[in-house]
């Protein structure tokens, strides 16, 4: 089994690396791969050190998964050229995740639409996956009909320049921007670029992917993305409006049962879910369960999760574990 990860000197190259050894990913030969400014760097794994070589070298070797997290730009021209020499790309930019002939996946979720003949296969947005791990248990059982959900994103989701703006101006060192704003002590609702309709694209990413994850266009989402000063960990208030009616103690059954959920939901301790502590977490923590008592049938709920690990590492992984336990690969 011969795995290539596109983007390993990146966070979340690093964290894939991470997860792929954490979880003893059954691979004979590993392939680095970076862009050619960082070509001949050498990275420890499995007790080793592996040379970073570039995209022509690792597309002669054939691998037979490539997890790529290289940006969209790279991703359109180079997945296409992968999967034509028989390697599965699993994909964490936006590239391909609405193309309609390529699947969206979440393991828990929808791996079972997967077949040998998916090629590229998309991982979703990190604020999508942490969202529809909770929602998609609630989804099959009460009918959504309409989520509102906000947004607190940490800086790492935007990439290490983020990070080092973060960090700089918590020492009161001048230095590059990220940002169009200072984000220490602030908060910005401004994550990615805005669209012409008032939306910026990790908004929109919210509003239709998990459209696409659940095989439903029966509900909508309406999103606000805001990034706040945290160096790790996206957190979501998120408003939900199903069909039926629910029990509360029915819900939280429901998501106790989810395989990758954990329930944190006891106000009363003081235990609900934080970045903090599901920093180097792959589970998604869900809490502060209560009833929205200003319409029926709908429900309140904050989730958080790691999103350098289950928001993009570590589903891709999944994704990869699951090719390989099905003889897809």
């Amino acid at each position: 089994m011969k795995i290539a990860v596109v983007g390993a000197t990146g966070m979340v190259g690093e964290v894939m690396l991470a997860v792929l050894a954490e979880r003893g990913f059954p691979l004979d030969e590993l392939l680095l791969v970076a862009s050619a400014r960082s070509v001949g760097k050498r990275i420890a794994f499995g007790g080793r050190e592996y040379p970073v070589i570039g995209l022509e070298e690792a597309l002669r070797e054939r691998p037979a998964i490539a997890l790529f997290s290289a940006g969209g730009d790279t991703s359109l021209e180079w997945a296409p050229k992968f999967a034509e020499a028989g390697t599965t790309v699993i994909d964490n930019s936006s590239a391909w995740r609405m193309d309609p002939s390529k699947k969206l996946v979440v393991p828990e979720i929808n791996a079972d639409v997967l077949g040998p003949e998916d090629r590229i296969i998309a991982n979703p947005n990190c604020s999508t996956i942490q969202m529809v791990m909770v929602l998609a248990p609630l989804h099959r059982v009460y009918r959504m009909k309409r989520v509102v959900v906000s947004t607190y994103q940490s800086v790492s989701g935007t990439g290490i320049r983020a990070v080092r703006q973060l960090e700089r101006e918590m020492a009161g060192t001048p230095g590059e921007m990220a940002y169009p704003h200072p984000i220490h002590r602030n908060a910005l609702p401004h994550c990615d670029v805005f669209l012409e309709n008032g939306y910026t694209r990790e908004e929109m990413k919210l509003a239709r992917e998990p459209q696409k994850i659940l095989d439903d266009r029966t509900f909508s989402v309406s999103a606000t993305a805001v990034r706040i000063p945290t160096s790790g960990g996206h957190s979501e208030a998120v408003n939900v409006e199903f069909r039926r009616d629910f029990d509360l103690a029915e819900v939280r059954e429901l998501l106790r049962a989810t395989p990758g959920v954990v329930v944190q939901d006891d106000p009363g301790a003081n235990q609900y879910p934080m970045p903090i502590y599901a920093h180097g977490k792959d589970e998604v923590f869900v809490g502060r369960i209560r009833r929205d008592e200003s319409q029926p049938n709908t429900l309140n709920l904050w989730i958080v999760a790691d999103n350098l690990r289950k928001g993009a590492a570590t589903n891709a992984v999944q994704i990869a574990e699951y090719l390989v336990e099905k003889g897809l690969v």
